[in-house]
Formats: C-alpha cells, sequence, structure tokens
C-alpha cells in the first residue's frame, strides 16, 4: 500500500499537470459562438455614465439605444459572434461572461478597451 500511496501522489502530480494545461485549452473550446450585445462609447467618460445607468437597473437595450455609438441594430443587438470574429479583448471578455437577460445582466465592469472604444458586453446566449 504505502508505495502504491507514493506513486499515486506522484502519479495525481503529473496527472493534475498534464491535465490543468488540458482545461485551461479545453474552456475556450466550450463554446464556438456566443449571443452578445454591448454598449460602445468612444469616450471612457460616455461609457461609465452608461454603466451607472445600468446599475441603476436600467435595461440593457434601454442603456444601449440611449448610448451606444454602434451602428449595431437596436439595443445593441450584434447576434450570435464566432470565436475570431471578434477583436481579441472584446471576444474574451465575451466568453468569460456567465449568460444572463436584460432585466437582469452581467456585464463587464469597467468596459472592456478596444480599438473601436469601450464596450460593455453582456451574454444572453452561449453555444
Amino acid at each position: 500500500m504505502p508505495p502504491k500511496g507514493k506513486g499515486g501522489k506522484g502519479g495525481k502530480g503529473a496527472a493534475a499537470a498534464a491535465a490543468e494545461p488540458e482545461k485551461k485549452e479545453k474552456a475556450p473550446k466550450g463554446g464556438t459562438a456566443v449571443k452578445v450585445r454591448h454598449i460602445l462609447c468612444e469616450k471612457h467618460g460616455k461609457s461609465m455614465e452608461a454603466m451607472e445607468k445600468l446599475k441603476a437597473g436600467v435595461r440593457f437595450s434601454e442603456v444601449a439605444t440611449q448610448y451606444s455609438e454602434d451602428k449595431a441594430r437596436q439595443g445593441g443587438d450584434l447576434g450570435w459572434m464566432t470565436r475570431g470574429s471578434m477583436v481579441g479583448p472584446f471576444q474574451e471578455a465575451a466568453f468569460a461572461l456567465s449568460i444572463s437577460t436584460m432585466d437582469k445582466p452581467v456585464y463587464t465592469d469597467p468596459p472592456v478597451k478596444t480599438k473601436f472604444g469601450y464596450h460593455i458586453i453582456m451574454v444572453e446566449g452561449k453555444k
């Protein structure tokens, strides 16, 4: 038994070390697309104003209509976006967010900065 235990510990350590990178690689592959909405503001100050509205309980789509400078469909809806079709920081944030609703949004706080400006992102679905 003791040799097995020692071997088990060594084996577990090696297995855990080998499994962890696999998990990290698999996590991003856990989804290939996200149904995403965003509020895009060129200026940081404006994105913070939008953030305050969200924190005050205003629906995400209403804040997007009022504040977003994007030409996306009403309410900031970008629809289904596939991995690789979004700019790096936006994509990382979108796939890291949990799924939420416009009434109780889970969004990026602080806004995500990309070459387009400051994005407040929420995800409505993943596949």
